[in-house]
């Protein structure tokens, strides 16, 4: 009977070693399993860290480039030109003539920008109207401008003797009428009118207040 029992208790002290073996063994690939997760881990943080700081530099890049441009960059003009003139002509005739100080040309915008502007404007029976203004805008294209003045009205001067008083005023070539939305004084002849908005035809020399019209005898110089 002694034999059986020392059977027993080797065989069941070898059962125990090998499960202590496979315990022991499952906890080391355990551990090697979580050391394996922990530095995947840590290498995937390394490169989404990266990634973050390129394109937080990539982006303050491209924010604070328009910052740095060279100054005078902004809308440069393609040309500067003091004493500025310009004459529009249909066959021999001088239609109308436009002189500056100063004019800046923007060849891509088919526009100059015009500093102290004097214009001429012939009509077809000879007469002319003159406009002076602070500032104006001339389309190289259609050959339309703006004249504006920053503080005074503008003065157009006609050859049958008025005056029109406003602080904004548009010339529209291919019809030849000048217009304004601003309010409007045209004095001449003993009278003085008053309103908003100006609509002239140069051929006709006739000129139509829009809106809100009052007509008054002028005071005697």
């Amino acid at each position: 009977m002694g034999l059986p029992v020392c059977v027993y208790l080797i065989w069941g002290s070898c059962y125990y070693r090998a499960s202590l073996y496979r315990v022991v063994h499952f906890e080391n690939r355990g551990n090697v399993w979580q050391r394996s997760v922990r530095r995947g881990l840590l290498a995937l943080s390394v490169v989404l860290a990266c990634v973050l700081v390129y394109l937080l530099v990539t982006n303050s890049t491209m924010v604070l480039a328009p910052t740095t441009a060279a100054p005078g960059s902004m809308d440069p003009a393609d040309a500067k030109i003091s004493q500025f003139t310009f004459t529009q002509t249909k066959g021999d005739t001088v239609q109308w003539k436009v002189q500056a100080q100063e004019a800046r040309l923007f060849e891509r915008d088919r526009r100059a920008t015009l500093q102290v502007v004097a214009v001429t404007l012939f009509g077809k029976q000879g007469k002319d109207m003159t406009v002076t203004g602070d500032e104006g805008t001339l389309n190289t294209e259609t050959k339309d401008f703006v004249l504006a003045n920053r503080s005074e009205p503008l003065v157009i001067r006609t050859e049958s003797g008025y005056v029109i008083y406003t602080n904004h005023l548009a010339w529209t070539d291919q019809t030849r009428e000048i217009r304004t939305h601003d309010p409007v004084r045209i004095v001449g002849h003993g009278l003085e009118v008053t309103g908003r908005g100006l609509l002239g035809h140069l051929d006709r020399e006739e000129f139509e207040v829009l809106e809100d019209v009052h007509v008054d005898l002028a005071p005697a110089s």
